[in-house]
């Protein structure tokens, strides 16, 4: 194919063709393209027809990806984030006027402990904009900004896609939380002996904290593992229970109400919290004040009341 018949391609096919890509599902397709879903059926049909193949074939309940639409893919990824970059880099951006919508990625720890500060400075400066956050942790992250679903996440991060780039933001140290009246802090005894809540997206009772408590020869017990930050207030109020969290989220948590964080009684190692983002956006004006927003406000040190 040459330049001049490149003017019978609908570019819009080819958004849809990724999107298809990725979620292998008509009716999520519609829902992130803003589309009907006959309007992407459709779509398949002339994308079947400009490709000379299947695309899409059903398996059981889902679609699967021909080998040819994988190939496909695979070339047209590339340069479709080089002229989404190109007309990116083609925009003014001015924060007091724009009505631009952003698509963030965040941990929950993140969300709760972090956000609330930088929402209100993004609302300050740009009061057109809307921003929609998405749940992402290191394991969802790589699908959400190879997909584009996101353009820029926060989150501790490990395998990202080639084209992404990263940022430290700040380490993540530990403190404990608990809701008693006793006073002092805790010994490694009472730790291990008190019953633990603990914040898992996945369900999972174990995590890194025990980790640490193995290399000191010991163990801890939980009894509650919750799905987010936010319901530790009332859970651990008056009880027994304590939770180890980011610095950060228990800033948050301890405001205002009979909780209070203590360090741990035993080393923690610090993960870091990282800002990740697609290599297509790197250049892009809006994404860059949005990013230099992210970095100024979820990198400041925490003031956490003393116990």
């Amino acid at each position: 194919m040459n330049r001049n018949d490149l003017r019978r391609v609908d570019m819009n096919l080819l958004v849809i063709f990724e999107a298809l890509m990725f979620e292998r599902n008509l009716t999520r397709v519609a829902e992130k393209l803003f589309m009907g879903q006959p309007a992407v059926s459709a779509a398949l049909g002339r994308l079947r027809d400009l490709f000379d193949d299947p695309l899409l074939l059903r398996n059981g309940r889902g679609m699967e990806p021909t080998a040819r639409a994988l190939a496909i893919l695979d070339e047209l990824q590339p340069a479709m984030d080089v002229i989404s970059g190109a007309v990116s880099r083609a925009k003014a951006f001015d924060p007091a006027t724009s009505c631009d919508v952003f698509r963030i990625g965040m941990s929950d720890d993140a969300e709760f402990g972090l956000f609330p500060p930088l929402l209100r400075q993004l609302q300050e400066e740009a009061p057109g904009i809307v921003v929609v956050v998405r749940r992402a942790n290191y394991l969802l992250m790589p699908t959400l900004l190879a997909s584009g679903e996101i353009s820029v996440g926060v989150s501790y991060t490990t395998d990202l896609p080639a084209n992404a780039k990263r940022k430290k933001l700040r380490d993540i140290p530990c403190k404990v939380l608990r809701g008693d009246d006793r006073p002092g802090p805790l010994t490694l005894d009472e730790y291990c002996a008190r019953p633990h809540a603990m914040v898992s997206f996945s369900g999972d009772l174990s995590g890194n904290i025990d980790l640490d408590l193995a290399k000191v020869g010991r163990t801890r017990r939980v009894v509650l593992g919750v799905p987010q930050f936010s319901g530790l207030r009332a859970l651990l109020a008056g009880t027994e229970m304590i939770a180890t969290v980011p610095d950060y989220a228990a800033c948050a948590l301890v405001e205002g109400c009979a909780l209070r964080a203590e360090d741990p009684p035993f080393p923690i190692d610090a993960a870091q919290l990282s800002m990740a983002w697609s290599g297509v956006h790197d250049n892009d004006p809006a994404e860059k004040w949005l990013r230099s927003r992210i970095s100024q406000f979820m990198s400041k040190e925490l003031d956490i009341p003393a116990v």
